[in-house]
């Protein structure tokens, strides 16, 4: 269950507080509000094998671009910062510029990333064998699935809790 006075990521980035309707809503299920923070936090957790934290956050981060969710981008960038990040890095992730990524493993894995955000038909048999040659063992392929399964989630959840939000105010 999540402590009303400990605001988890989504909460925190639509500005919900135990004072509105939005947040009674979204907290009637405090088991869903618990899962989700859970699962950032399982995704994003430095000890977790594989794929680095960076790169999962960079991967993140592109989902969030693509999409486009601008306080979920804003978030992710901030992560990589505080990591102490490449921020050219960054920036090439953030304009979509993934030929400046030198790094072939780091390109191949935002590249799937690009192609199962906005072609998921095109994420097939070819695409997946495309991140094993570049050093992904087939437990890090689950993770980046899973990790961009998870923010395609995130987004669609921060934006709608602020679309009720704003009607919230505006009623």
């Amino acid at each position: 269950m999540v402590d009303a006075k400990q605001t988890d990521t989504v909460d925190r980035l639509v500005g919900l507080t135990t004072a509105d309707q939005t947040y009674q809503v979204r907290h009637q299920r405090d088991k869903v509000v618990a899962a989700t923070q859970g699962s950032e936090n399982g995704l994003f957790d430095p000890t977790l094998d594989g794929l680095t934290v960076t790169e999962r956050l960079y991967v993140a981060l592109f989902a969030c671009v693509l999409t486009p969710a601008p306080e979920l981008t804003k978030e992710y960038a901030e992560r990589l910062i505080r990591l102490g990040a490449d921020t050219e890095i960054i920036d090439f992730v953030s304009a979509g510029a993934l030929e400046n990524i030198q790094s072939p493993r780091l390109h191949t894995i935002l590249k799937f990333t690009h192609t199962l955000i906005t072609d998921p038909v095109k994420a097939d048999r070819q695409a997946l064998l495309a991140l094993p040659q570049a050093g992904l063992s087939t437990p890090e392929v689950v993770t980046l699935a899973q990790l961009i399964a998870f923010v395609s989630y995130q987004v669609r959840l921060v934006a709608g809790l602020m679309a009720m939000k704003a009607l919230e105010k505006s009623a």
